[in-house]
């Protein structure tokens, strides 16, 4: 599995209704990635510049493809992806607040 560090674009007053989503656990019977993604996007964090980041797992070639055509490109734009060993995405990001500060799970 390969992991990388997300990057992506909050699409303009949708950030309420992906928490709300995400707060219900919509996302996690998604197979096989609900559940990974809804940990990374419980944990992302947003940077300075408004631009949501988060450490995501995925098989898939192009990356995240899956994760894109059934929620990632309906909330996000410009999604661009970093390859990085599995944690460091996270230790990027560390510092950055967090997007759903009420979400945020281990």
């Amino acid at each position: 599995m390969a992991h990388y560090l997300v990057s992506a674009v909050l699409k303009y007053g949708l950030v309420e209704e992906l928490r709300e989503r995400l707060a219900r656990g919509e996302f996690e019977p998604l197979r096989p990635f609900g559940p990974t993604l809804m940990h990374s996007l419980k944990n992302a964090r947003i940077g300075e510049d408004g631009v949501a980041a988060w450490e995501g797992a995925d098989y898939c070639r192009p990356p995240l493809a899956e994760e894109r055509a059934a929620v990632l490109d309906e909330y996000f734009r410009d999604i661009r992806v970093e390859r990085v060993k599995q944690g460091e995405g996270w230790r990027k990001i560390e510092n950055y607040p967090r997007l759903f500060p009420g979400l945020a799970s281990s």
